[in-house]
């Protein structure tokens, strides 16, 4: 292998330098991203048990461990075991009306956050949604009798509101049978589990029993609705606004990194060249050569481009029909113009020419033909 075959291209080095800055920047947000998951020991995603984010719920769960309630994450309905222990399932409105009621059955208590119609008609069709109600987030008193609310007292509940055969904080929570209905997972949380009785509410709802089925549908689930098994719909509504700032940042750097850096900027040329530059310096070359028969063919050939259209002929037109035309517009007889126009070609035309002073000559009668035919337009 030679060196030409090892080196890089200064197509390449260019490329290389226009695009390591993006490259480096690109690598070091992502680096830095990596190392903040590890370090935080895991994401944001809401109401996810391995999660220390605000939306997270590692607090609760290092709670409910502590007193002797083993809790079990699970991100498949597969991996479900809700066999005589409490189930909650964090995104109901995801999973199977049947995969759900499944679950009802066979737990000993199920706790669905903020479940869709489908999800109620499958396992408390006695809880219904209140209209379009919509609660905001804010402490509010139990006014029901249910003993895990009472023995909480007031809570902060919000999100879609529900009515049942018990129902409390205003429609934060409902209950049916052993269902139990929440609007929204706020008070699990890692945020919001300090504030007001919110610890006492989930730790009583969630902490009855010795396990706790902690069920969040996750890419692959087999128990997931056919609409939402992709990616996407699983995502929390974070990722989203998080991949439209990523596409500003790509396209801000994109125009950064395409624009202008200034005006065009004229560099003056060192040297001023006149335009009769070029055909002196070929005349000498002619000169220097002693070609003065190269140089009469070549004024031969320019004198012809110049009267082809003043004869109306097109450029392919044969020597023959040229000298005739030119012949007729200027008088004089074919001989003679096909010798001045053709020389040595022209039959009976003069020998090539061998001294400048032929070519001076040459070149005057070259002329005078051109003139004219110029008159006689």
């Amino acid at each position: 292998m030679t060196a030409a075959d090892t080196s890089v291209s200064p197509d390449a080095r260019r490329v290389w330098r226009a695009a390591r800055a993006p490259v480096v920047i690109v690598l070091a947000v992502l680096l830095t991203g990596v190392v903040l998951v590890l370090a935080r020991g895991g994401g944001d995603a809401a109401l996810d048990p391995r999660s220390y984010g605000p939306g997270g719920t590692r607090a609760l769960t290092r709670l409910l461990a502590e007193q002797g309630v083993r809790v079990e994450p699970v991100y498949s309905s597969a991996d479900a075991d809700p066999a005589g222990a409490t189930v909650l399932v964090a995104r109901p409105g995801l999973v199977e009306p049947d995969t759900l009621a499944a679950l009802a059955r066979r737990s000993a208590h199920l706790v669905l956050v903020a479940p869709d119609e489908a999800a109620l008609e499958a396992v408390a069709d006695a809880v219904t949604t209140a209209g379009d109600g919509q609660l905001g987030t804010e402490a509010r008193p139990p006014d029901c009798a249910l003993p895990a609310a009472t023995g909480a007292g007031v809570a902060e509940l919000g999100g879609t509101a529900y009515r049942g055969p018990v129902t409390c904080y205003g429609g934060g929570l409902a209950r049916a049978g052993d269902v139990t209905v929440l609007a929204g997972g706020h008070p699990l949380t890692n945020g919001a589990l300090a504030e007001e009785g919110n610890a006492a509410l989930a730790m009583r709802l969630l902490g009855a029993h010795e396990r706790l089925v902690w069920y969040l549908p996750s890419a692959g689930d087999p128990g997931l609705r056919d609409g939402d098994r992709s990616l996407y719909a699983l995502l929390p509504r974070g990722w989203v606004f998080g991949a439209v700032q990523a596409g500003i940042a790509v396209a801000l750097l994109a125009l950064w990194r395409a624009r202008r850096l200034g005006r065009v900027v004229t560099e003056p040329l060192p040297v001023v060249v006149r335009a009769a530059e070029t055909v002196e310096g070929r005349a000498r070359l002619y000169r220097r050569a002693a070609a003065a028969d190269h140089a009469a063919q070549a004024l031969r050939e320019a004198s012809l481009r110049r009267l082809r259209p003043l004869a109306g002929l097109g450029r392919d037109a044969a020597p023959e029909t040229v000298v005739a035309a030119v012949a007729a517009r200027t008088g004089r007889a074919p001989a003679e113009v096909g010798a001045v126009l053709y020389g040595p070609a022209w039959p009976g035309g003069p020998p090539p020419l061998t001294d400048d002073s032929q070519l001076v000559r040459l070149a005057d009668a070259l002329d005078a033909l051109e003139r004219e035919s110029e008159v006689r337009q």
